[in-house]
């Protein structure tokens, strides 16, 4: 699966009269080591400015300490949630297809797929870093252990739906697809407690049927992406090889096997790595559709 078993994706998707679009490419490369943090407690929250004293000082102090166990320098602050979603589905029309958002802040939103990979390490990565992202799960690369997503939604982290069974939707008909979304939306419903908002389509591959049964599966959004993380580099779909704001950036739950010897928290650390030093905050999707 690519999501899953780490197939390079190229495709170019045909035109859409929405905004946002289109061009999907897939996933694949290499990494340098970042040390875990030698502690495993729980950072808290960041402090209001309103508290007074050195309580925010302490806090980016905290922070800093954090990311640099990681080997990591601190990401920028995201700004505020825009007061009107710059995505949303309108009464009456097709389920939107993005791979962006339509944003002038300097804010990337990262979101990984699949599932089949359970690295407790990455649990506690994104315990202490707390940065924000999407899962975009498949049943049948999780069924076997649900309960390893819950402590990452509970970081406020949403789970969203990849299809039950990671099918290549175009080569389905309608009532496969729609059984492939609703039946995902059901499951990660009763497994997590909350029906997903959003679908991202297995390889990027998608039809009218998909958005069709989307729509009639209860998705308001369908989320591709604009870079996809491999190991050590960014495979980037602009010419210019560099993030853009509102870029959607796609990595996968992956282990030593797919990433030739590497693990998820090295992969994720490089890619944050690459966030930082060109200059971006990492936002919450949710809080732009």
């Amino acid at each position: 699966m690519c999501s899953g078993l780490g197939v390079l994706v190229d495709k170019k998707i045909a035109g859409l009269a929405l905004t946002g679009v289109l061009l999907i490419s897939g996933c694949s490369s290499r990494v340098q080591a970042a040390g875990p943090a030698a502690s495993n407690s729980v950072r808290p929250p960041a402090a209001s400015p309103r508290a007074g004293g050195n309580a925010p000082v302490a806090d980016a102090a905290h922070e800093a300490a954090a990311f640099r166990a990681w080997g990591l320098k601190p990401l920028a602050a995201p700004p505020a949630p825009p007061k009107v979603k710059p995505v949303k589905r309108r009464a009456g029309e097709p389920v939107p297809v993005i791979s962006d958002i339509p944003t002038r802040d300097k804010v990337v939103f990262i979101t990984f797929d699949d599932g089949a990979e359970k690295d407790p390490g990455f649990v506690k990565m994104m315990r202490e870093l707390k940065v924000p992202f999407t899962m975009f799960l498949t049943d049948s690369a999780i069924s076997a252990d649900y309960g390893y997503f819950k402590p990452l939604q509970q970081f406020g982290n949403t789970i969203q739906n990849h299809t039950l069974s990671h099918p290549d939707l175009r080569t389905k008909g309608a009532a496969a697809q729609r059984e492939e979304i609703c039946g995902q939306q059901t499951r990660l419903g009763k497994e997590y407690g909350t029906i997903p908002r959003l679908l991202r389509p297995p390889y990027g591959n998608w039809n009218e049927n998909t958005r069709i049964a989307a729509g009639q599966c209860g998705v308001e959004v369908i989320v591709l992406w604009r870079e996809s993380m491999q190991i050590t580099n960014m495979q980037y779909q602009r010419a210019d090889k560099k993030l853009h704001p509102g870029d959607i950036i796609l990595a996968h739950f992956r282990g030593p096997e797919e990433l030739k010897g590497h693990s998820m928290t090295e992969m994720t650390a490089n890619m944050l790595r690459h966030i930082q030093e060109q200059g971006f905050a990492v936002a919450r999707l949710e809080d732009y559709l």
